[in-house]
């Protein structure tokens, strides 16, 4: 079985992930800490050394490489089904699934971790709030293409991300009945 986590920053996808590998007994992995690993640099460091691009056909050769991963919740970064092949990669090899969380929950939460976020760090309350609307109109025709819709909004406490965990088994054993 592999699990492949969508969805805007901030959405919840590294939350949700551990915590249903966990109940699972499935690997996890984040898609920017694996690449990390593998290159021995940041997401940041990769990005100022490479650009977008650079870094967008890397992570594009790191999704193909962990799409061959059995018994796997991948948690993709933000970008990762809006470039390439890579949606149509994710549905093949697995069960995609999006978490769709309100622009004020992104908000509040990218508010909070803004420092160790670069696209977001020092950027206004109203910048803010416009890269995550914009962000989302750019990106939904990506996310949308997800087998599953989850409310990323539910992960604050540990019995939303309990029930949400719940709701997704339910889920993901519905599609494969």
């Amino acid at each position: 079985m592999r699990i492949f986590l969508t969805g805007y920053m901030a959405s919840g996808k590294t939350t949700l992930g551990k915590a249903f590998a966990k109940a699972c007994n499935l690997s996890f992995i984040d898609l920017d800490w694996y690449i990390e690993e593998r290159m021995h640099l940041s997401v940041r460091d990769i990005f100022a050394s490479r650009g977008e691009e650079g870094f967008r056909q890397l992570e594009r050769n790191m999704l193909h490489e962990v799409s061959e991963f059995e018994n796997v919740v991948v948690a993709c970064g933000g970008g990762t089904p809006c470039f390439f092949d890579n949606m149509e990669i994710m549905n093949s090899r697995g069960i995609t699934v999006f978490l769709d969380a309100s622009q004020d929950v992104l908000f509040r939460r990218l508010k909070q971790a803004a420092a160790n976020r670069p696209l977001v760090a020092g950027k206004s309350d109203d910048e803010l709030r416009q890269t995550i609307s914009e962000g989302l109109e750019r990106r939904m025709p990506f996310y949308s293409k997800a087998a599953i819709k989850l409310d990323g909004s539910r992960l604050e406490s540990r019995k939303q991300i309990d029930d949400t965990v719940e709701i997704l088994k339910n889920l993901i054993n519905n599609i494969t009945d």
